[in-house]
């Protein structure tokens, strides 16, 4: 006769109170914690972040006049720096908004090829340096993304976009750093956090964008090229960003206000009036 097995402990009736699990999705003290903590630290950053306004808007304007008339933006980063430059630069080459012609910009490290093969002869501080020499003329802009602005490879770009003849921007972390030192200008955020950083350089991004396309029409006038209206669409008219110094150069032919009707008196003459 097999031997009796010992009878395991009872659980809990169905339907009866028994210990609480956690269950995915479920929400308690400890994440609640987090989020508010980082809520916080996102709002003590966002009071000092308010003054980047004029320094984004002016940055708009110079880029959408650089974009204009022919230069190009280059973008680099590191790890999710890097994703944040090809953010910035899909929205350029792309749209943010509305409908536009594409702008020249180009996120150097999403260049697999050149980036591992400068990184294996060159080594990997080199892998952004040698594509600026590459790619960038006198007055393009490069811009470099780095939360803590001590990557080597970020500060070596600068110093050769700089020998090139470039304009150099940065968005940091909290400064002074070796990034910030090493170009011409730096938005940079007050935060130790640089999950905070981050998404403040997204803001900045879409931001910088904004302005981007509020001056670009008056920025591809004074460039002599002619404003295409959106497929299917009038267009709109986009008043210029706010320390951006107006398209010089008038159009061809006087200017005309108002509403012009043109009539036809019966005889093939056609005259104006309004």
């Amino acid at each position: 006769m097999a031997a009796a097995r010992p009878a395991r402990p009872a659980g809990p009736a169905t339907g009866s109170a028994g210990p609480a699990r956690p269950t995915a999705g479920s929400v308690g003290p400890a994440a609640a914690s987090v989020l508010d903590a980082h809520l916080a630290a996102l709002a003590a950053a966002l009071l000092p972040y308010r003054r980047s306004e004029e320094l984004l808007a002016r940055w708009g304007g110079e880029l959408a006049h650089r974009l204009a008339a022919g230069g190009r933006l280059l973008v680099a980063g590191n790890g999710g720096s890097a994703a944040e430059a090809q953010h910035l630069t899909a929205e350029l080459v792309g749209k943010l908004r509305d409908d536009r012609e594409p702008l020249s910009a180009i996120a150097l490290h999403a260049e697999t090829s050149a980036l591992t093969a400068i990184g294996n002869d060159y080594g990997y501080d080199e892998v952004f340096a040698r594509q600026v020499r590459a790619h960038g003329r006198p007055d393009d802009i490069l811009l470099l993304m780095s939360t803590s602005g001590a990557s080597v490879n970020l500060v070596a770009a600068a110093h050769a976009g700089r020998d090139a003849g470039l304009r150099c921007w940065a968005f940091t972390g909290p400064t002074p750093n070796p990034l910030a030192d090493a170009c011409h200008e730096t938005l940079a955020i007050a935060s130790p956090d640089s999950q905070v950083v981050q998404e403040l350089h997204l803001v900045s991004t879409h931001v910088l964008c904004e302005y981007v396309d509020r001056v670009l029409p008056a920025a591809l006038a004074a460039a002599g090229r002619v404003v295409p209206a959106a497929s299917g669409a009038a267009g709109r008219a986009v008043p210029p960003a706010a320390g951006v110094p107006p398209a010089t150069g008038a159009p061809d032919g006087p200017v005309r206000a108002g509403v012009e009707v043109v009539l036809d008196d019966g005889t093939g003459r056609q005259t104006e009036a309004g």
